[in-house]
């Protein structure tokens, strides 16, 4: 079934009709076109379009088959309708006879796909905060757990200070806290209704929008009709998300990937989200974090296609708007199951304490120490950060962490130090001292953990 097909003499090509039908991905959003019909259904009572009768007998069909969708949804790609809003009106039709053809009127397909589009973005937005808040209690168990955790920290990959695993759980928590502030602003500026929008100029009929918006639950009406049938801003806001959001699980990944390998051996990923190799019995493979690493690169990819779509479209509606759909739904359950693939990863995570300690004190993570003692001793920070290279530089040659040298062999770089060296540069020193907000200092960190529980638990 076709909603245009009174102008036309000929009918469509078969290839023609492949290629310009979208059923086979819009049907996702037949939840949405059936609630929407329903509101529509309503108003056009209020503006007595139909009549009392009359739109019990439509919202009462709608209703059972929103019912049949929901029992098999898959039903609906049995059909040769070109897209989900002929499904549903083909299928009410069906039921009720002509009456069905009364609920379109007033109505456009271009003011109906955006409506459900930004309807089912409302309803997956809420899912995704969810989501977010999940993988962000995880983190958080995490982190109380291993507080006193000492590892080193890294800048060019290369280990530079001493933090504790709980400080870098808290690092990825507030890039979290970023993404679900974002979503929460993308719910903002798409909560408003473009149906009654028409084809691009509004609507004939008298419609209260604003009724019709309320029902649906949009804070308003869209301002401008030709605007809000051609608008996707709210499909790149989105996507936009979700590509910020899969950067930060990729470099989450990535730390994890680190952390497991061999040359670190921070930690050990479970045995059910690892797999093995075909040839190598030893291997334990992190394909789950490698997978979600590599999956940021999809959802980018959808977040320039929409932008190339929309590139120097002209107003209003143009077919173009018909490739926002795929790119979006892929993204966005590629995004939730990183997520959800995030949160089991770290489920059953094992932090090896002993060894995490090791690398700290290995790397000369507390050189920075060292220079800062030689500050308060009198010395410039340019000729502390001189001397303590020097240092450094004789404690790799031995192969001695910094702690293991002996006062005399200090004593050849700066007379400056004294015995009070060894309580100065202790991991858990450099620690403590670290006490400015966002620091690493153990009561900082406390800190953070009790302030975010507390935001987290709200929820």
């Amino acid at each position: 079934m076709t909603l245009w097909g009174g102008r036309f003499i000929d009918k469509s090509d078969k290839l023609f009709k492949k290629f310009n039908t979208s059923l086979s991905f819009d049907y996702i959003l037949a939840e949405e076109d059936i609630t929407a019909s329903i509101s529509w259904s309503k108003i056009l009572l209020k503006s007595n379009i139909i009549n009392k009768k009359e739109q019990i007998k439509i919202e009462h069909a709608l209703i059972e088959l929103l019912q049949e969708i929901k029992n098999n949804s898959k039903n609906i790609l049995l059909s040769n309708c070109e897209d989900i809003h002929s499904w549903v009106e083909e299928k009410l039709i069906y039921k009720i006879g002509e009456l069905g053809k009364k609920l379109h009127t007033g109505r456009s397909r271009n003011d109906q796909i955006t409506t459900d589009l930004k309807l089912w973005c409302k309803k997956i937005i809420h899912i995704l905060l969810n989501n977010i808040i999940k993988l962000q209690k995880r983190l958080i168990i995490l982190a109380e757990s291993n507080k006193h955790v000492i590892m080193p920290g890294y800048t060019h990959l290369q280990r530079a200070q001493p933090i504790t695993f709980s400080y870098w759980c808290l690092a990825y928590i507030e890039m979290l806290t970023r993404d679900f502030s974002r979503l929460e602003d993308v719910l903002k500026r798409l909560n408003t209704s473009p149906l009654g929008s028409g084809a691009l100029s509004g609507t004939a009929w008298k419609i209260d929008r604003e009724v019709l918006a309320l029902s649906l639950g949009f804070n308003s009406a869209t301002n401008n009709a030709l605007d809000s049938v051609s608008d996707r801003d709210y499909v790149i806001e989105l996507l936009s998300s979700a590509s910020i959001s899969m950067m930060h699980l990729s470099r989450l990944s990535e730390d994890i990937i680190f952390f497991n390998s061999g040359e670190a051996n921070f930690i050990e990923l479970s045995d059910t989200i690892t797999s093995g190799s075909s040839l190598m019995p030893q291997k334990k493979n992190p394909d789950a974090l490698e997978l979600i690493r590599a999956k940021c690169g999809r959802v980018y990819g959808s977040l320039v296609s929409i932008l190339v779509v929309l590139k120097s479209l002209p107003l209003s509606y143009n077919k173009d708007l018909q490739e926002d759909k795929e790119g979006l739904f892929d993204s966005i359950k590629t995004w939730n199951d990183c997520l959800c693939m995030t949160i089991l990863v770290l489920k059953n995570i094992k932090i090896k304490y002993d060894i995490c300690r090791q690398a700290a004190e290995e790397g000369y993570s507390n050189a920075t120490e060292l220079a800062d003692y030689l500050v308060k001793k009198g010395l410039t920070f340019r000729e502390a950060h001189h001397i303590s290279g020097q240092i450094v530089l004789h404690a790799i040659k031995v192969q001695k962490p910094l702690h293991a040298l002996k006062l005399s062999t200090f004593h050849i770089y700066s007379n400056l130090i004294e015995n009070d060296i060894y309580q100065n540069i202790t991991l858990e020193s450099c620690l403590e001292k670290r006490i400015s907000k966002g620091g690493v200092a153990p009561h900082q960190v406390d800190k953070e953990i009790i302030k975010v529980k507390k935001r987290l638990y709200v929820f």
